[in-house]
């Protein structure tokens, strides 16, 4: 009977976990994209600042 009972609150404690993990991920990958996409636009390098320049055009953010 223990088995039962403790093999039953095992998924739910996982479940929780995972769904705080997911928006935490989330969260992190959208602030990290946003911190390489605007600091690729202040780069002197002409390069990279194009590359950032068409990306935030074709995300529809004006710049200019």
């Amino acid at each position: 009977m223990q088995n039962q009972t403790s093999v039953a609150a095992t998924p739910r404690a996982a479940t929780v976990s995972t769904t705080v993990s997911k928006g935490l991920q989330l969260t992190t990958a959208f602030l990290l994209g946003a911190v390489i996409l605007f600091a690729a636009g202040f780069v002197s390098t002409s390069a990279v600042h194009n590359a950032a320049h068409d990306a935030r055009h074709a995300q529809g953010f004006p710049c200019h």
